[in-house]
């Protein structure tokens, strides 16, 4: 991880004036200032993101707490970057040198579950696993679920507007984030959204902050809707001899009117990690495998009909789970996609590319060609239902030639989701990894109204500054 360097005039003095105003309101211990720990906080999970050292990393409980490091922040011109469980890919999460770190990770109370509003009351540190564990409690359902859902937190998920496996059913995040509190780049508390199940008061600024990486507020309470409980889900896992073959299916299953609860594809070169790392016993001989899930009460007809898709697009083996623990270990097998491509070369950059689900073939089949030409190993998993693609570069770290292969691999696959009419990022956010392909999307007319915004909530810029554009 490369660093930024932003020397001062008389560093160690400031640091230690910011320390001490930090101090003024906030316990010692959620002051941290050793440079071995204060290191530990420096960065998230992506590559190719540079990252410095903070000045002091603060782990605030409270909201009058934030406001306060808010306040002297915005006195003494001191940027701030605010940190969930720094599970992202994208670089959004990185400190510089001599920045603070605003770590949400104690502010971890469930503070209300209401099965009559069916909505529940969080502070941002709240882990994405243990919220979905407690509403289940009441009947209830909280269906966002990254691939990093025991570790994530809340705010993290609405820094990054993510996603997860259930999405092409029940939506993403932002689908989900009814009311914000959140305290701005000068210390003043606001409060967006509401509780009740509609709601067309003023401009949604809830909208505005989901996905906005801690550039315009920090988030210190999100109102949650939530859903009733379905039943467990069934799996049916279906074998194919190419990518395309199994986007065709995927395809036809949309088309169809079908609704499953989650629709995954995995390629070979992620099935055989997966195998690797975990003796998960998928099946190597495929060249692509889906899985498509349904979670209503009886779901025999209509994975019966996706079967019979997925056998007419080309499938040389249907089957279905008999059972929801067999279901979960299929599950388990694509959650552990992303950490067994890692295991391939040690390092991975992940793409986190979107498409029409009618370009989905063309997308994989490109990313073959770029892994080709790169001779590099690429694998893909995907929300296919989504047309939500994840290219994943394994490469090492250490040699440069395979680095610099690496990173132009990830260029070209970014350019070849626009072509394809897709997104740069489905759910993983911009962060500093696709700052110039967020210019390239959004145009220069869209990007000066983004910069506009920015402007208008943190004049002094102050807050997470460098990252989205």
């Amino acid at each position: 991880m490369s660093r930024i360097e932003a020397p001062r005039d008389d560093a160690t003095a400031a640091t230690g004036d910011l320390v001490g105003r930090l101090l003024g309101a906030l316990p010692a211990d959620a002051v941290l200032t050793d440079p071995d720990v204060t290191a530990s906080y420096a960065h998230d999970m992506a590559s190719f993101c540079p990252a410095g050292t903070p000045a002091v990393v603060v782990l605030p409980r409270t909201v009058e707490e934030v406001q306060h490091v808010l306040r002297v922040a915005t006195e003494l011109r001191v940027p701030v970057v605010p940190q969930g469980a720094r599970t992202g890919l994208s670089g959004g999460a990185n400190a510089h040198d001599g920045w603070i770190v605003l770590s949400l990770t104690r502010m971890d109370r469930i503070l209300e579950i209401s099965p009559v509003d069916r909505v529940a009351v969080v502070e941002p540190g709240v882990v994405n696993a243990t919220l979905s564990r407690a509403v289940r409690e009441h009947g209830l359902y909280y269906p966002p679920d990254p691939s990093s859902w025991e570790t994530c937190t809340i705010g993290g998920n609405i820094g990054t507007a993510s996603g997860g496996l259930c999405c092409v059913k029940y939506g993403v995040t932002a689908e989900y984030v009814l009311g914000l509190d959140v305290v701005l780049a000068d210390g003043r508390l606001m409060s967006t959204g509401r509780r009740t199940a509609k709601g067309v008061a003023g401009y949604d600024l809830t909208r505005l902050f989901v996905g906005s990486e801690g550039s315009l507020g920090i988030v210190v309470r999100a109102v949650l809707g939530l859903r009733p409980a379905p039943p467990a889900q069934l799996v049916l896992a279906a074998e194919f001899p190419s990518a395309r073959a199994a986007c065709d299916a995927v395809c036809a299953i949309m088309a169809g009117g079908h609704v499953p609860s989650l629709l995954e594809l995995m390629d070979r070169t992620t099935v055989r990690a997966v195998n690797d790392l975990a003796r998960m016993g998928l099946p190597e001989t495929t060249e692509a495998l889906l899985l498509a899930a349904f979670d209503i009460p009886d779901p025999a007809a209509d994975l019966a009909a996706v079967g019979a898709l997925c056998e007419a697009a080309g499938a040389t083996r249907v089957v279905p789970a008999d059972d929801p623990a067999e279901s979960e270990l299929l599950l388990q097998a694509r959650r552990l996609s992303l950490t067994a491509l890692e295991a391939v070369k040690g390092t991975t950059m992940i793409d986190d590319v979107c498409v029409p689900r009618s370009r989905l073939a063309d997308l994989l089949d490109g990313v073959e060609r770029v892994a080709e030409r790169h001779r590099l190993t690429i694998g893909v998993c995907a929300h296919a239902g989504d047309g939500n693609t994840h290219p994943t570069v394994c490469f090492d770290a250490a040699d440069p030639d395979e680095s610099r292969r690496a990173r132009a691999s990830f260029d070209e696959i970014m350019a070849l989701g626009l072509e394809l009419g897709g997104t740069i990022t489905g759910e993983h956010g911009v962060g500093v990894l696709k700052k110039d392909w967020l210019a390239r999307e959004l145009g220069p007319v869209g990007l000066e109204m983004q910069r506009a915004v920015k402007q208008t909530f943190d004049p002094l810029g102050i807050l997470n500054p460098g990252k989205l554009f």
